[in-house]
């Protein structure tokens, strides 16, 4: 009757060198991933008077955004806040401009997308510059899968710039 030879005593069980170095390369990659969407609750957060919740797709102009953005202004300023948060996006600032107003700007998500209320949401911030004058706004955009962007908390961030 033959023994097998991992339970003689004195002798080991020898593992190539590849096998070892191969699981330990793939448990190092394994860390290296990142998810793409980030499950957490709200954050605590500074008081904020809170505008009345624009439904659909992004259909209404928030005052926070400015008086001065006409309907072809918020229009452009619109597709680039659907570009933005779109959770499938590459999390770059997109860019608005209108020529015909000189008005133009940036929205640039601020951070990934999560998960609230069955909602997928995504913070950004945007700029709006006219001439002599700038302003940024900071807020949430939400939506159900399948659904439209509905903007919340919406506030100025910063001053004005003249």
């Amino acid at each position: 009757m033959r023994r097998c030879a991992c339970k003689e005593p004195g002798r080991r069980l020898r593992i190539p060198v590849a096998v070892t170095t191969a699981v330990s390369l793939a448990m190092a990659l394994c860390g290296c991933s990142q998810p793409l969407l980030v499950f957490r609750g709200e954050a605590a957060a500074a008081p904020v008077v809170e505008e009345p919740t624009v439904t659909g797709s992004i259909e209404k102009r928030p005052v926070s955004f400015g008086n001065d953005l006409a309907e072809e202004d918020w229009r452009r300023a619109r597709a680039a806040l659907s570009v933005a948060l779109d959770p499938q996006g590459n999390g770059r600032p997109v860019k608005w401009d209108n020529p015909e107003s000189g008005l133009h700007g940036t929205v640039n998500p601020t951070g990934l997308p999560y998960v609230a209320d069955d909602l997928i949401c995504r913070n950004f911030l945007a700029s709006v510059i006219a001439p002599g004058r700038s302003r940024f706004v900071r807020g949430t955009g939400c939506k159900p899968s399948g659904g439209q962007w509905t903007l919340k908390r919406i506030r100025s961030a910063g001053s004005e710039r003249s």
